[in-house]
């Protein structure tokens, strides 16, 4: 990086801070900053959840949290632009004042970083429309953008309205109903207009957001060539993925909040996150000016039209190409407490089930039934006893099971799995996962691969349970019979698999075991 007296970097080759790096734009940001020539730090409060991640060998990475603000100033030593990709949505009543809070911290650790530019990107917000009117989330979102356009620093704060690319909860909103629900009754929301904007144009304007002039310091709305209402949507989604047409019948009655349920009840998206969604489409939001064309000059074809970005998000989903998805993030007030057998572990109550397994195949085709659990192979026992769980789950608000995976056959650290989250792995040795459904205390599972004195492959199974108060206790002694059934059959059933994998994968048995764990 060339510097010049002020200290400042070139056009190329800047040190960019990005926080969010673990979420859905911040894990799609990073390898286009890398490419674009630029040096990049990630500020992330669990650094392990992006060791997997194909550029994690690239960057820099540093343990930190945005409300902290020596964590946030020892981040921003020697950085020219830092992106602020986070928000505190879910985590409370609270979470406006978080919000407000870490904006704040960030803006002022940056000034006295001599950072050079911050880059936020916000919600597009209704034209007319009195801000204390807003649904919390967007009204968090326009606050964080104004403090740091009150900010000494020049920031850059971009506005978008849906985004559509593969894994974003608002495609995979849209995909699930389109697809599962043939007839609709829909709220009046159906009908109130947006712009969608194509993730890969978010992701470029970001990218240029780094090198606008220094005396740029605005926001700029960005959405893409279409405006749309979410029936128009849903009904150009079902052409372009080669569906029949859709009934569509608004209803007058289904307020955000009740929306978000039923949109958690058909989609792999929670309420926690669908109300979000819904509340925004409340108001008409459209672009109300393309200004950003001026310093990022609209290449032939771009922004992308809603259908290409459409079919190019199908295609990644198909093609199991999903690099992030909107689940890569952390559920809001999921536990993040140490594994109980950790060093400097507070200790307490610990319940235990343990398995052990003798498995009649390499510990390589183990290893491949293990890494490729839950998503549309299922858990290997009682899969009624699971989707019952799901089902709870989604009804108390919870992620429930059908958030899946992000690819079929490869987990990394961080990976959200249905209702766990990849905590730990160790490729061909340990998958840890830690509960992220709602529970009256801390829960795990490890699948480990091991061999014994002769030889012999060996399948180790350990589920922990840390109770929190006298509920917790209840809720193990309650479950507790059935484990045997859950656990017991889930360890068979992985050996089994495991063998049955390596005869091949055409085998009679291993077919009839697969089709046995779907059911």
């Amino acid at each position: 990086m060339t510097v010049d007296g002020q200290g400042q970097g070139s056009a190329a080759g800047l040190h960019c801070l990005v926080t969010g790096a673990s979420g859905y734009i911040g894990g799609r940001l990073v390898p286009h900053l890398l490419e674009a020539g630029h040096r990049v730090r990630c500020l992330a409060r669990s650094p392990d959840k992006l060791r997997d991640h194909p550029w994690a060998p690239d960057v820099e990475t540093v343990r930190g949290d945005v409300t902290d603000a020596a964590s946030v100033a020892e981040a921003m030593k020697g950085v020219d632009v830092a992106y602020y990709l986070v928000h505190a949505l879910g985590s409370g009543a609270d979470f406006e004042d978080i919000d407000r809070r870490a904006a704040r911290t960030f803006a002022e650790q940056a000034h006295a970083a001599g950072v050079r530019r911050i880059v936020y990107l916000g919600g597009l917000t209704p034209y007319g429309v009195p801000e204390d009117t807003l649904s919390p989330h967007l009204r968090s979102r326009a606050e964080v953008g104004r403090i740091f356009l009150d900010s000494p620093v020049p920031a850059t704060v971009l506005r978008a309205a849906v985004v559509i690319g593969s894994g974003s909860a608002s495609f995979e909103m849209l995909r699930y109903l389109t697809e599962r629900l043939p007839v609709m009754v829909t709220p009046r929301w159906v009908d109130t207009r947006t712009q969608p904007v194509a993730v890969r144009d978010v992701l470029r304007y970001l990218v240029a957001s780094a090198t606008m002039p220094p005396d740029v310091d605005r926001s700029f709305d960005i959405g893409g060539p279409d405006v749309l209402t979410y029936r128009d949507m849903m009904r150009r989604y079902a052409e372009v993925a080669g569906l029949r047409r859709r009934v569509i019948v608004p209803v007058p009655v289904l307020t955000p909040r009740l929306s978000s349920h039923w949109i958690g009840l058909v989609t792999p998206v929670p309420a926690v996150i669908a109300r979000p969604l819904t509340e925004s489409l409340r108001h008409e939001v459209v672009c109300r000016e393309h200004d950003i064309a001026r310093y990022v000059p609209d290449a032939p074809g771009r922004p992308l039209p809603f259908d290409e970005a459409l079919r190019l998000a199908l295609a990644r989903v198909r093609e199991a190409q999903v690099a992030t998805r909107w689940s890569s993030a952390s559920v809001p007030g999921a536990p993040s407490d140490p594994l109980p057998t950790d060093p400097g572990w507070a200790g307490g109550s610990l319940y235990r089930d343990e398995r052990d397994q003798v498995v009649l195949a390499s510990p390589e085709a183990l290893w491949t039934v293990i890494e490729g659990i839950g998503g549309e192979h299922g858990w290997y026992s009682f899969p009624l006893a699971w989707a019952v769980r799901g089902r709870l789950d989604r009804f108390v608000g919870g992620v429930g099971l059908r958030r899946g995976r992000r690819d079929p056959h490869r987990l990394r650290a961080g990976d959200s799995l249905d209702f766990w989250r990849v905590e730990e792995i160790e490729p061909g040795r340990l998958l840890r996962l830690r509960a992220e459904m709602r529970l009256p205390g801390l829960a795990w599972l490890e699948m480990r691969v091991d061999t014994d004195e002769a030889g012999r492959t060996r399948y180790r199974q350990r589920a922990l349970f840390h109770p929190r108060g006298l509920l917790g206790h209840a809720y193990w002694w309650s479950v507790s019979p059935f484990h045997a059934l859950v656990f017991g059959g889930m360890a068979r059933n992985i050996a089994l698999a495991a063998a049955e994998g390596a005869e091949g994968p055409g085998s009679r048995r291993t077919r009839r075991r697969r089709e046995g764990v779907r059911r």
